[in-house]
């Protein structure tokens, strides 16, 4: 799955680069998502649906047109994206956020300090005056330069596990990260991307760190083992559990 931010102040233009860029995407044949941070709470038509979230973590809202989920509780990037069946997703805001690479929505000058952390691949905006013809790299409202934009979406998005195992010989995932986007390492430089051992819960994949993931793998091999029959091979274990 691939993945890349879209950050900037508001203002900026993010929310329009991300509709020009998922339109652009989908033309070509790619499954878009996107996750937008938002810092209010989000507002409900319906006042039935309204009185079930202040009460309940977990509300769906079935329409004859659609479906909305509202998760009470905090949940991370990692979790959230396990929902959607995409090739691609966007992730407008999350400046925060170190594990994949971003392109960075500017106004003026003095916010490149404050936005730019490693891992831009390029910057946007309205290009409309003459002070930000040299500002950024590509202007928001030109076909042309969305197309150009949507091909360095194509080649150079990705999203590391931010497990921060430091398997990788980095401190943690954003150190690997920057070295992605420099060009000096690739993902397969990260072992937990496809990883040995793979756990899956209720049909989601779940993230292990590469050395729980070597304690279960040996644990399995060794006690399957001593089976007769046992044979060296991929081995699959289903577990189904109760619930009252």
């Amino acid at each position: 799955m691939r993945v890349i931010g879209i950050t900037g102040y508001k203002k900026s233009g993010k929310t329009t680069l991300t509709l020009k860029l998922s339109n652009e995407l989908i033309k070509r044949g790619y499954k878009v998502a996107v996750v937008k941070h938002v810092n209010e709470d989000l507002d409900l038509v319906n006042s039935d649906t309204s009185k079930y979230k202040e009460v309940l973590t977990q509300v769906a809202a079935i329409t004859p047109k659609e479906v909305v989920f509202f998760l009470k509780n905090k949940k991370s990037l990692e979790e959230i994206i396990k929902y959607f069946k995409a090739d691609i997703i966007l992730i407008e805001g999350f400046k925060r956020e170190k594990t994949f690479p971003k392109i960075v929505c500017l106004r003026e000058e003095s916010e490149k300090a404050e936005l730019f952390d490693g891992l831009q691949l390029c910057t946007a905006g309205f290009v409309s005056k003459e002070a930000n013809e040299k500002l950024c790299d590509f202007d928001i409202l030109k076909d042309e330069d969305i197309k150009k934009i949507a091909n360095i979406v194509i080649e150079k998005s990705f999203k590391l596990p931010n497990l921060n195992c430091g398997e990788c010989g980095y401190q943690d995932c954003y150190g690997l990260a920057r070295e992605i986007v420099k060009g000096n390492k690739t993902l397969d430089d990260c072992p937990s991307l496809e990883p040995s051992t793979l756990v899956k819960v209720d049909g989601k994949i779940i993230s292990v760190k590469p050395f729980v993931a070597k304690i279960i793998k040996n644990t399995i091999t060794g006690l399957l083992s001593s089976l007769k029959g046992f044979i060296k091979g991929d081995i699959e274990i289903k577990i189904k559990q109760k619930y009252k």
